[in-house]
């Protein structure tokens, strides 16, 4: 009985409050029990005021009072917050919850096509353990290191960025969000408008609202942002800030085509603007990918280009090592925002960092990971063309962790995503990866945090169930 209550507890965020549990009948033969067994765990519930039982009609998840304050009145701090922007040409607004669809782990039991890392079989935790070994024996390595970071590293970062960078146009910063969090804040002042892709990740959306920025949309296609539009929001807005991602772009995998890369750095300068490359992935390309074009600071001698890239996709989600590069006035102004928000990037982690890249293990890891990705993509895109063929899979992408689908005109997007995380598999909706109106309900399934092809199939059997459990 108590086994079947803890199975039952960990999986109660899957209903709403107030919303229908399986029937006992239902609960008998999943789990193999006995009805006494099966009335005794909800009884056990009902009594924590996790359930509540109505005989005749079955067991229902609680709807639970809001928890009480822990002491003092603090409803004071409505008002101060909600003053703090009241001068705001645009109002900042601090939401995470666009960045947690993928960052907070899943009910036990419910399978991750929501994840936005690689899963534990695939990080190579090893040789991060072995790095950071032989990093803390390392003379000085627990004492402050350089504000921009280690030399080698910042070299490390500027070899593989390539063309006019060099190591003192680079910064060693945490992670990613850390590296756009500061290249915004350097590059527009609150109340301004800053071009995105549309859609787009919502980490760098929820970044630009709490900077009290204006996302303005421009849309992508198979070949990336589309120039002609791109010139048009220059000059409608009057932005001077351009993001974008031309590898393997997060949520659609599109490549920046060639012939659209120099159009793209000659409308931003004619513009007078920067464009911010969130290079987020370029380690995690697919076997079967040909060539991969440079990163667009490699082919930007005029200090357009503010360039971010990290090594966390490709280790681990507390693998938090990054890197801004950039050229001309601009790199001091990124400088003095990172000193004033971080100080610098822990030694001891810069010194791992360089022990992983400069050992044998990291070139076979990369490879290792190229060819697992690559045979999960295939699993996935399979198994939807199988058995979900009416998601449109518009573009099968050649790196990155993740497939991006448009679902029928008729089929609710928040409504489909509540229940596939009912039926066991929890899936990112589309809505928080637009800044304006969607055209159209998406989903976007992650291939890279699960266990393997297995997995994969089970959890696009489980969204199959979910999608025929949705009223079209």
């Amino acid at each position: 009985m108590g086994e079947l209550a803890e199975r039952l507890r960990s999986e109660l965020d899957r209903y709403s409050p107030g919303e229908k549990l399986p029937s006992s009948r239902a609960l008998v033969e999943r789990f193999r029990v006995s009805p006494v067994t099966v009335s005794r765990a909800l009884a056990l519930l009902a009594a924590e005021g996790l359930v509540v039982t109505r005989p005749g009609a079955g067991a229902f998840r609680a709807r639970r009072p809001a928890p009480a304050a822990p002491g003092g009145d603090t409803s004071w701090q409505e008002v101060a917050l909600s003053a703090d922007g009241s001068t705001d040409l645009v109002p900042r607004s601090v939401d995470a919850s666009g960045v947690l669809v993928s960052l907070a782990a899943p009910p036990p039991g419910v399978i991750e096509f929501n994840g936005g890392y690689l899963h534990p079989s695939l990080q190579p935790e090893r040789a991060m353990a072995a790095a950071l070994s032989r990093a803390g024996r390392r003379p000085g390595a627990w004492g402050r290191p350089p504000m921009e970071g280690l030399p080698e590293l910042r070299e490390w970062f500027a070899r593989s960025i390539g063309g006019p960078v060099t190591a003192a146009g680079v910064l060693v910063t945490s992670g990613g969000q850390s590296a756009l969090t500061t290249a915004l804040r350097a590059l527009a002042p609150p109340g301004a408008p800053v071009l995105v892709e549309s859609p787009t990740y919502p980490g760098m959306l929820a970044i630009a609202r709490a900077a009290g920025l204006r996302p303005v949309p421009v849309p992508v296609d198979a070949d990336g942002v589309r120039p002609a539009l791109l010139a048009d929001a220059f000059r409608a807005s009057g932005a001077r800030v351009f993001v974008c991602q031309p590898l393997f772009q997060n949520p659609t995998g599109a490549v920046l085509a060639p012939d659209r890369r120099g159009e793209v750095l000659r409308i931003a300068r004619a513009a007078g603007a920067f464009v911010v490359e969130d290079d987020f992935v370029r380690r995690l390309v697919h076997e079967d990918a040909g060539p991969l074009p440079r990163p667009l600071a490699a082919d930007d001698p005029d200090g357009v280009v503010v360039h971010v890239c990290s090594l966390t996709k490709a280790t681990s989600p507390s693998f938090r090592v990054s890197a801004l590069a950039a050229h001309g006035p601009v790199l001091e102004r990124l400088r003095a925002i990172q000193i004033v928000d971080t100080f610098f990037v822990p030694r001891p982690l810069q010194e791992a960092t360089l022990e992983l890249v400069g050992a044998p293990a990291w070139p076979r890891h990369l490879r290792a990971v190229s060819a697992a990705l690559r045979a999960r993509r295939d699993a996935m895109t399979a198994a939807l063309r199988l058995r979900l063929p009416g998601l449109a899979l518009p573009h099968v992408p050649s790196g990155g962790y993740h497939l991006w689908l448009r679902l029928p005109e008729d089929t609710p997007e928040a409504a489909l995503t509540a229940a596939a995380l009912r039926a066991g598999v929890a899936v990112t909706p589309g809505r928080p990866y637009f800044s304006a109106e969607p055209p159209a309900g998406h989903l976007r399934l992650s291939f890279a945090a699960v266990a393997g092809a297995e997995e994969i199939a089970e959890g696009v059997r489980r969204l199959r169930a979910a999608c025929d459990d949705v009223p079209g």
